[in-house]
């Protein structure tokens, strides 16, 4: 078994490389003076099972053509199985036609990882479950659930006033699983979008008085939505607001906004490379998914069962 990593999330793949106590492999991906990706294997894969650790997070497209060149960089050099593992799988909420002459850009995203020559995916916490079908090649979607529902159960006592919250009407299926498990009541923030990248908070789907509310989701990106949610409950009587969010892409204002608003904190994973002002934010607090990804590629190398991590 080999690792490789490109240079979206370089201390992810090292975290992966040491739980499961293996280098990465050494490879070279650079740019040409025109911007263009190089990428070079530095070692012998011939017939080796490579996992490539790559997130498509931002800069997007430049991170996802290092995967693509990389898949292809393996297969003219006789690696006998190439799994694409992206702890964040960028183009995901652009799932259905929205509108006329409009694109599918995720469906498009899995044709490209495909042909590229990817034999396997390994991703985390999709924004919808059914892009596992846009690939015709076996795909595995952790959940980062049992991870953040651990660190809720550290750092937010057990009590009857604790109160999971969905941020939409979406995100209910998420929400109701992370409730089950911390023996928690759900209520729902029903919201209208009037266009992209807006929120509008409508109304509140359950008795938040007097309760301790996170709020639970997959994405946050600008933070309106989630900013917009955690005082519409903070008006609804909540006594605190926190969040826990899988992937915290944080573009934009996101993290002013975080932190002039009214959330205790916001808790994501380390599926995206945090930015300075992230990691100097004391209002954002990061969990690591490298043990729950690390113990998912052994898994897969040893053709034992990858959803009964989730029994």
């Amino acid at each position: 078994m080999k690792l490789l990593s490109g240079n979206s999330n370089r201390t992810l793949s090292q975290a992966i490389a040491a739980h499961l106590d293996m280098p990465l492999t050494k490879a070279d991906v650079k740019r040409f003076a025109d911007n263009e990706v190089f990428a070079v294997i530095e070692e012998n894969v011939r017939g080796e099972d490579v996992f490539i650790i790559q997130s498509t997070s931002y800069p997007a497209n430049d991170n996802l053509m290092e995967l693509l060149i990389m898949t292809d960089a393996l297969v003219r050099a006789s690696a006998k199985r190439i799994t694409a593992v992206m702890p964040y799988f960028g183009y995901a909420r652009q799932d259905r036609k929205t509108g006329g002459r409009t694109p599918i850009s995720a469906k498009l995203v899995a044709n490209l990882i495909t042909r590229a020559g990817a034999d396997r995916v390994l991703t985390m916490d999709l924004h919808a479950g059914q892009i596992q079908g846009f690939f015709d090649i076996p795909t595995d979607n952790l959940l980062a659930t049992p991870v953040l529902a651990q660190d809720i159960k550290e750092h937010y006592h057990r009590g009857d006033d604790l109160m999971i919250v969905s941020p939409d009407v979406g995100g209910v299926v998420r929400a109701r699983s992370l409730a089950k498990r911390l023996d928690a009541d759900l209520a729902i923030v029903d919201k209208r979008r009037p266009k992209a990248g807006e929120s509008e908070v409508m109304n509140i789907i359950g008795d938040v008085e007097g309760r301790r509310c996170i709020l639970f989701d997959d994405i946050v990106d600008s933070g309106g939505t989630l900013v917009n949610a955690a005082q519409a409950l903070m008006d609804k009587g909540a006594t605190e607001v926190s969040a826990y969010i899988s992937h915290g892409v944080l573009s934009g204002p996101a993290v002013q906004r975080i932190n002039d608003g009214p959330l205790k904190e916001l808790v994501i994973t380390d599926s995206i490379e945090r930015p300075h002002e992230v990691l100097t934010c004391k209002k954002i607090r990061c969990v690591s998914v490298a043990p729950l990804i690390g113990e998912a590629i052994r898994r897969i190398a040893n053709e034992e069962s990858v959803s009964k991590l989730f029994d």
